[in-house]
């Protein structure tokens, strides 16, 4: 079992990369190629000229803000995360912790708009705002999956953006507020922190893990924070930018590319002086989807990985674990195993 720590450890090794940096308005051959190979070598990368708009940003930004400078017992009439709502520091069931507070939505424009009542005065402002970010950025993620069929030679190019854009599309959309280390406040209490619990040193906000999904798009303010680690016991700290949207590949995007892809682990730190604002959004297909290696990603040289499993069955695995586990590992097929498995019918 894997158990975050509260505290980056003394034997980890911090490694100064160059992130792949991919401009969409480059020529899309190029492109292509290029995330391609981000995925292949980090699964991370890092997007410039994405097409979301400034003020579609700016809204949710300023609604994101405005709810996470209200008094504690405000915020938890949003609460609790059921999994869906207001959390402060507890992550997922299993016990797993972290220095952050965060809303999370499932991304049915409905739901938002009945989760709003909750979370604003101004329910319409809010959900609208929300709303828009959302399918803003859900089109920059089918964007990218096609330019990945494309990348990867995959007759049917939109075989990973169709699972998103399914209307029973379980993915989910997260705002993270990370508060800085000499926050007098105690996040989840109204009450002032002890001196001694003040600290210079980073501290874990939310713990290592990879992302279930098939892809996770993340847009934070200007304090860094997030790390990746490309092997274990190896970090490389991301810059923050603004401007840009970060892109890691899941789970789910591993398996369908028979591992040639890779589900990055990685984590968020808090920092001293200057809280840290992170918006996420999770695409993820249907709960019946079926989710296997696509027939392209399979040859002799190279057999099928893992077992083909429903987004739900796989989602049930995620809950069922603590944060750092590796769920994937669950699903591969063992060389003992002797029945076939059977690619998903088109």
């Amino acid at each position: 079992m894997v158990v975050a720590s509260p505290n980056p450890t003394r034997n980890e090794k911090i490694q100064a990369v160059d992130l792949p940096i991919i401009d969409l308005s480059a020529e899309r051959s190029q492109v292509r190629k290029l995330i391609v190979k981000a995925c292949e070598d980090y699964g991370f990368f890092k997007v410039i000229n994405h097409g979301v708009p400034k003020d579609i940003i700016s809204k949710v930004e300023e609604q994101s803000l405005s709810f996470f400078a209200q008094p504690v017992s405000e915020k938890q009439r949003a609460g609790p995360s059921d999994p869906f709502g207001y959390g402060c520091k507890n992550i997922g069931l299993n016990g797993d912790t972290g220095e952050v507070e965060y809303l999370i939505f499932n991304t049915n424009p409905i739901s938002i708009a009945q989760r709003s009542k909750t979370i604003s005065n101004e329910p319409t402002k809010f959900s609208s705002a929300v709303n828009g970010y959302i399918a803003a950025v859900r089109d920059l993620a089918c964007e990218l999956l096609d330019l990945i069929g494309e990348g990867l030679w995959i007759p049917d190019t939109s075989v990973f953006s169709r699972l998103i854009r399914d209307v029973d599309s379980d993915s989910v959309f997260r705002l993270n507020h990370y508060p800085h280390l000499h926050n007098k406040k105690d996040i989840c209490k109204d009450k002032d922190t002890s001196p001694s619990s003040i600290s210079n040193i980073s501290k874990v906000g939310f713990g290592e893990h990879s992302d279930p999904q098939l892809l996770t798009l993340l847009r934070s303010n200007d304090v860094g924070g997030l790390q990746i680690s490309p092997q274990d016991g190896v970090w490389v700290s991301v810059p923050s930018d603004p401007t840009a949207y970060w892109v890691n590949v899941g789970d789910a995007l591993q398996a369908m590319t028979n591992g040639r892809f890779v589900s990055v682990r990685h984590r968020a730190l808090t920092n001293p002086t200057k809280s840290r604002m992170s918006m996420a959004y999770f695409a993820a297909s249907s709960l019946n989807a079926c989710l296997s290696a696509l027939p392209e990603m399979v040859t002799p040289e190279k057999p099928q990985l893992y077992k083909h499993f429903t987004w739900a069955e796989y989602k049930k695995t995620t809950h069922s674990l603590r944060l750092g586990e590796n769920r994937l590992n669950l699903f591969r097929i063992s060389t003992n195993d002797e029945c076939f498995i059977d690619q998903p019918q088109q």
